[in-house]
């Protein structure tokens, strides 16, 4: 439950609900972990990539949790990977306050250091701990520094070590502050880039873009304001002032902290850069990557078609993907790995099968598109085993798995394996994940779609909604055939991508029969027949597997 529509009201019953979910031990805690769980998945994405952006809201902490992994990691010795920790603040005033924020857990790890006969610092008095800490600069036992320096590229020039590009958006010259701190990767370095937004267009922003359609390898850890709240944030301020804390304080302070901001609520707060809603893919982007051999092929049951026979309903689905489907079909090159997304309706909307086939060239084509139309439960799953089970080298598939879509993802499980299958409940960090991939894609012009207006129509209703690519829920269309759409196709090539990019492993074999031996053949060990007779249903055929 998050954004700015949400009432006092409503965050009070949310944070209620919250309480009650915690385990009883938890419920009563008055004195909780000293960092958030936030500030703990900091410390921890730092700790496993060397490029970590933290895209965040306004004053939740997230710097000063930072300072005790630059505590630590300059206190380290090299052994243990210590290093110099360079702080870069686009003023003076950040610079002090980074430096007196690291001296504090400095003090405070100090006794902990010096139970295990370890020196933080030189001397171990408390005079000598201030000489240490001066007014840029911490000076540690390990030959290690924590040094805050000035905005300008130029001071990276020669250091080494772990850098920390505070508040990013803001700095002058942020492109070439970016590429000078990136050359201290190459000796074993990290880069930590914290900031708020500063509009879409910003070097921030471009950051958090490339790492999320994994044009630059690295991590991006998001917290907005009520992420925050929902993690302590408000029972932190009431710890720290003294105040007591409950839902109906914390839902107040948080209304009154958004009416503060106002219309800059979503950049400040919600980690929504400015100007950064519209349209995610441009008609030129992907109309470059549309192809007219692929086919759409459509199936449409008229009203009440659900009533029928179970035999006439079968007999009908059988007749429409013995005409349309089997053809294209037996056209699937067989070397190629196949994944599939499936985005589920049953009425109202379309149900869409999008397949993906990965050629030699790494472009993934999709060599043909289903939509069903009012199609019953059962007659989707009848056209989904059909397919799946002609899919050359199939490898996964996906589900949006949504209200009713739920059903026919477990079915999928159930036949193909909870490793090929996954039943998808898209979320916003979701969302995040997996679609700016597919954009990539079209960008690097390494995925084809079939030439057809609907689909066109579909992928222009992903828009960026408070900094999230999807399709906005209130996004209907209608159709060449006047019937609703919702960015149907959309979702299932997110799906179908996604599929693809999980890295299942297809693998084939034949299994043994209990069939008699024919004459001249050579005799089988006695286990295979054992085996065969202990799986009556196994056939001579091919048998797909994962790994």
């Amino acid at each position: 439950m998050t954004g700015p529509l949400v009432t006092p009201e409503d965050w009070a019953r949310h944070r209620h609900e919250m309480l009650a979910a915690l385990p009883p031990a938890l419920a009563g805690e008055s004195l909780p972990a000293v960092l958030l769980p936030y500030q703990r998945e900091l410390l921890a994405a730092t700790a496993r990539t060397q490029l970590v952006v933290v895209d965040k809201s306004r004053r939740i902490g997230a710097t000063w949790g930072i300072g005790a992994d630059a505590v630590l990691t300059a206190g380290s010795q090299k052994s243990a990977g210590g290093m110099d920790v360079l702080y870069l603040g686009y003023n003076l005033d950040m610079a002090r306050e980074f430096v007196d924020c690291c001296a504090m857990w400095a003090k405070a790890f100090m006794p902990a250091c010096s139970s295990v006969q370890e020196f933080l610092f030189v001397e171990q008095d408390e005079k000598g701990a201030d000489r240490a800490i001066q007014a840029f600069r911490i000076s540690f036992a390990s030959g290690f520094e924590i040094v805050a320096l000035s905005s300008r590229p130029r001071s990276l020039r020669g250091r080494q070590g772990y850098v920390i590009l505070d508040e990013f958006a803001f700095h002058d010259d942020a492109d070439a502050l970016l590429q000078a701190a990136m050359a201290l990767l190459i000796w074993g370095g990290k880069v930590l880039v914290i900031s708020t937004h500063f509009g879409v267009d910003n070097p921030f922003n471009a950051l958090i873009q490339e790492i999320r359609e994994k044009r630059r390898p690295g991590e991006v850890v998001r917290c907005t304001f009520d992420d925050a709240l929902e993690q302590g944030l408000y029972q932190r301020i009431c710890l720290v002032g003294g105040k007591p804390w409950s839902p109906e304080a914390e839902a107040r302070f948080r209304a009154d902290i958004r009416g503060f901001y106002g219309a800059g609520a979503a950049e400040e707060l919600d980690c929504v850069p400015s100007q950064g809603t519209g349209v995610y893919l441009t008609s030129a982007l992907i109309e470059a990557c549309m192809t007219a051999e692929a086919p759409v092929l459509r199936l449409a049951c008229p009203k009440g078609f659900e009533l029928r026979p179970d035999a006439e309903r079968a007999s009908v689905v059988d007749d429409w993907l013995e005409e349309h489907v089997a053809p294209v079909l037996k056209t699937l090159d067989a070397r190629l790995r196949h994944a599939y997304g499936w985005d589920f309706a049953r009425s109202g909307d379309l149900s869409i099968m999008a397949p993906l086939a990965e050629g030699r060239d790494l472009v993934r084509r999709t060599p043909f598109v289903i939509e069903l139309r009012n199609v019953p439960f059962r007659e989707q799953e009848r056209v989904l085993f059909h397919v799946v089970d002609r899919l050359p080298r199939f490898c996964a598939g996906k589900h949006d798995a949504r209200g009713n879509g739920q059903a026919l993802a477990e079915y999928a499980i159930q036949k193909y394996g909870a490793l090929a299958i996954e039943a998808v409940m898209p979320s916003q960090p979701w969302y995040i994940a997996n679609v700016p991939p597919l954009k990539r894609r079209f960008e690097d012009r390494t995925i084809a779609i079939p030439r057809d207006a609907d689909l066109k129509d579909d992928m222009r209703q992903i828009k960026m909604v408070r900094g999230v690519p999807k399709v906005p829920d209130d996004a209907h269309t209608s159709g060449t055939d006047g019937g609703q759409r919702h960015g149907d196709f959309a979702i299932a090539l997110v799906l179908a991508n996604a599929a693809m990019d999980a890295g299942a492993i297809e693998y084939g074999y034949r299994p043994v029969t209990a069939a008699p031996r024919a004459l001249g053949e050579a005799p089988r060990d006695s286990w295979m027949y054992a085996d065969a007779e202990d799986r009556p249903s196994a056939r001579p055929q091919d048998v797909r597997g994962r790994l």
